[in-house]
């Protein structure tokens, strides 16, 4: 069955609305209707194409994380050292707004009781271990990184998560200094 225009549209504004609330008011406090009047539409919609606000909570950050690993993986795969695309992610990491962040932990505090969302979530967690482990594959060969390939993505996952937690709460204290830090062992 192929989906109307009108469909289509009203799953993005829905899906859009869904962004903006999980970063204004965070996920406790939304509500079918708020959904359907941030999106402009009737508010049956968000169950008849969704079938419940978390799994229309979940596909809005499936869908960011979409263009989010689109770029990642598009900046890893291109040509040039290393040490300026980590230079770059981390660019991303702390210079743009919040708003991942916020959907990406609010998300995850509302799949803590719910195990069909956390099955949704390690799945998208999963979709940036694969592109964290293809980047740094070869530079975990070249820097002679003795830990496993694996614990090293679970480290950068969890630096990415901290720092992502503590910016959420206005915490940067060293943040720069960490990453110039590494910065610096990169390039030696």
């Amino acid at each position: 069955m192929t989906k109307t225009a009108a469909r289509s549209a009203a799953e993005e504004a829905l899906l859009d609305a869904a962004e903006r609330l999980l970063v204004d008011v965070g996920y406790a406090r939304i509500t079918t209707r708020a959904l359907a009047e941030e999106a402009g539409v009737n508010h049956g919609l968000v169950h008849y194409y969704f079938g419940s606000n978390e799994n229309l909570l979940v596909r809005a950050l499936e869908r960011f994380t979409e263009r989010l690993i689109a770029r990642q993986r598009d900046l890893y795969e291109a040509e040039g050292p290393f040490v300026d695309k980590w230079r770059t992610a981390m660019l991303y990491l702390l210079s743009e707004d919040v708003t991942y962040e916020k959907i990406w932990v609010e998300l995850q505090a509302l799949a803590w009781n719910h195990p069909e969302i956390r099955e949704q979530l390690a799945r998208v967690n999963a979709e940036w271990r694969a592109v964290l482990t293809d980047a740094l594959r070869e530079p975990h060969r070249e820097l002679g990184i003795e830990m496993p390939l694996d614990a090293l993505v679970s480290l950068v996952m969890t630096f990415n998560i901290g720092i992502m937690v503590e910016r959420l709460g206005d915490i940067e204290n060293g943040h720069r200094e960490l990453l110039d830090w590494i910065d610096e062992w990169l390039s030696s």
